[in-house]
């Protein structure tokens, strides 16, 4: 929930409102017709949550027309997740992830699923932990995400790449997570490889994603090594994974107690996504964005570094052939998700997306269009 403070400050800032006229469009190709030129698409995040909020960039006009300047595809914020989309058991709440897939449709846009199961037990909806699962609770786990994956993917059969599981590694200890379905179920990979092959059998020329937040920071290598082993299990057992989604939340982690804005380890993180690809996987940038909480106050100051390290990242990331698409969470600071959580101690908005809260184009904005440029081409499918 945003607390009052949070709404004064993120007013004052230019926030929430929607803005009455835009600023001039960039010069130049879009950032989606530069990803082109190597055979990637460029895209965004958009929410349709609650109006005033930092999830309902869709009801923005101004955002909505970032989208159609920038973006080749989408990916909806939250409306697919399963506390977003399904109140209790039998029900299912479409209207908001409708309006998404409605936008992209008629704007000719390719659209990215997000997710089938976010597999944590945090983002679980709570009637999963007091449901009746009956004699047979791995049966009735089974039921219900079949019923799950058949509904959604069949409903949005435009979507060409689906996040089919999210986050199912504890990052701290690398371990799989446990959740009110695996522990009915015998395991997370129980869970994990139903997904998988039933989203196969709806959606066979669909790209299928495992997607996680595993970074390039120090501190991610017990998250790194948990992924490999999950991915590697995947190949043995012969589950059907495509690519391997990374986030991309780069520089001031994700917490209260990070570090500092740079601790990239890049040599470490190039072994991670050798062994990645090597494996056969494709690679996807789903959730980018530049967390500047330990940066100077300074505006200048601060864009200036978040696109210095967005370029380092995305020319690292754009080096492998295998690399394909390309995601903000978020083109705007109007509508990041990185203002509602994790508060500068100065308590000035945040500066993470290639625009800034008045839709205006900022230096990471032309990170991307250069470090797009200078791409190499993508391995063909």
């Amino acid at each position: 929930m945003i607390t009052r403070r949070q709404s004064l400050m993120m007013a004052g800032a230019g926030l929430v409102a929607g803005c009455a006229t835009m600023p001039p469009r960039p010069e130049g190709p879009s950032l989606n017709a530069l990803a082109a030129r190597s055979g990637r698409r460029f895209g965004s995040a958009v929410g349709a949550g609650r109006p005033g909020t930092l999830t309902a960039s869709f009801d923005n006009r101004a955002y909505r027309r970032l989208l159609e300047w920038e973006c080749g595809v989408l990916v909806h914020e939250n409306e697919l997740k399963w506390y977003a989309l399904r109140p209790d058991a039998s029900t299912f709440t479409y209207e908001p992830a409708d309006r998404i897939a409605s936008f992209a449709a008629e704007r000719g846009m390719g659209l990215r699923g997000h997710t089938l199961i976010w597999h944590h037990p945090q983002w679980f909806p709570a009637w999963t932990s007091s449901h009746d699962y009956g004699a047979r609770p791995a049966a009735e786990v089974e039921r219900l995400v079949v019923e799950h994956i058949d509904a959604i993917v069949d409903r949005y059969g435009m979507i060409d790449s689906w996040d089919v599981i999210n986050e199912a590694v504890d990052a701290d200890t690398g371990e799989l997570r446990v959740t009110p379905f695996s522990e009915r179920m015998g395991g997370p990979e129980a869970v994990m490889d139903l997904a998988f092959r039933r989203t196969r059998e709806r959606a066979p020329m669909a790209q299928l994603v495992y997607n996680d937040y595993m970074s390039w920071e120090a501190g991610h290598e017990a998250h790194q090594n948990g992924v490999l082993r999950l991915l590697e299990g995947f190949r043995a057992r012969g589950v059907p994974v495509d690519a391997l989604g990374v986030q991309s939340h780069i520089g001031s982690g994700n917490s209260d107690n990070s570090v500092g804005f740079d601790t990239a380890r890049e040599t470490n993180w190039r072994r991670f996504l050798d062994e990645v690809v090597g494996m056969g996987y494709d690679l996807v940038i789903t959730e980018f964005d530049v967390h500047d909480k330990n940066l100077p106050a300074d505006f200048a100051q601060r864009d200036a570094a978040v696109a210095e390290l967005g370029r380092r990242y995305l020319d690292l990331m754009l080096s492998y052939p295998q690399m394909g698409d390309i995601l903000c969470w978020g083109l705007s600071d109007s509508h990041t998700w990185l203002q509602g959580r994790w508060y500068r101690e100065d308590g000035l908005p945040k500066r993470p997306t290639p625009y800034d809260a008045q839709y205006r184009a900022k230096p990471l904005r032309q990170a991307i269009a250069d470090a797009l440029i200078a791409a190499p081409p993508r391995r063909s499918a």
